[in-house]
């Protein structure tokens, strides 16, 4: 009982910052739509809502102590299949290269913001579930399966951002989807673009990943 009231409370300041964030952000959005009379970045809001995705389902599993084995496998597919979402956000930093120079700024903050309410989520997700892996699996296994998912991660956001795969895609266009992840895997020197970045992104996502989690056990 103890054990739940400390998760229910220690969720309850991640929910409190994940609000603040997202009030924040939305902020700024509509300050640049006030300014400049224009809905351009409004897909921000969908883009962090798929964030938060990830974020709500390794909450569910880490407050649902009876899942069995199958079922906890099946929520963690889906988990992992939405987490690039989030980390995503930081790419929609392309968009600035159709930003008017007198307000690039502004540009610059509204995504930003969006980016590391998105990175909020990742980060936070992530621990949680490493945290369940460690109860489950033991500390070595979730050691290696931690590094594996942020390569993952950085491959799911490659697939998103340049080749335009959505999520739920892996149902409506399983086997493009599978097509082209064999043909990046199995073509490395016509792909190299595709393994520089997520070589690169994975580790820009481990480093801050393990900072953040260094930051949560100094606290």
């Amino acid at each position: 009982m103890n054990n739940i009231k400390k998760l229910l409370f220690d969720q309850s300041k991640i929910f409190s910052t994940f609000i603040g964030l997202s009030v924040f952000s939305l902020f700024i959005l509509i300050i640049r739509m006030k300014l400049t009379d224009s809905y351009y970045y409004l897909f921000l809001v969908w883009n962090l809502f798929l964030a938060f995705i990830p974020f709500a389902i390794s909450t569910y599993l880490s407050l649902d102590q009876k899942l069995n084995n199958i079922s906890f496998l099946m929520i963690s597919m889906v988990w992992l299949l939405f987490l690039p979402n989030a980390p995503y956000i930081i790419t929609d930093l392309f968009h600035l290269q159709y930003s008017h120079p007198n307000r690039i700024w502004l540009d610059v903050l509204t995504i930003s913001a969006f980016a590391v309410t998105g990175m909020y989520f990742f980060y936070q997700s992530l621990l949680t579930m490493e945290t369940i892996f460690k109860k489950k699996f033991g500390e070595t296994t979730s050691t290696y399966i931690t590094p594996l998912l942020i390569v993952l991660v950085a491959f799911g956001v490659y697939l998103g951002r340049y080749l335009r795969f959505n999520s739920w895609e892996i149902l409506s266009q399983p086997f493009s989807i599978f097509e082209s992840i064999i043909e990046i895997i199995f073509n490395p020197k016509t792909h190299y673009s595709a393994w520089l970045f997520t070589t690169l992104f994975a580790l820009f996502l481990a480093v801050f990943y393990y900072a953040f989690k260094s930051n949560k056990k100094a606290s």
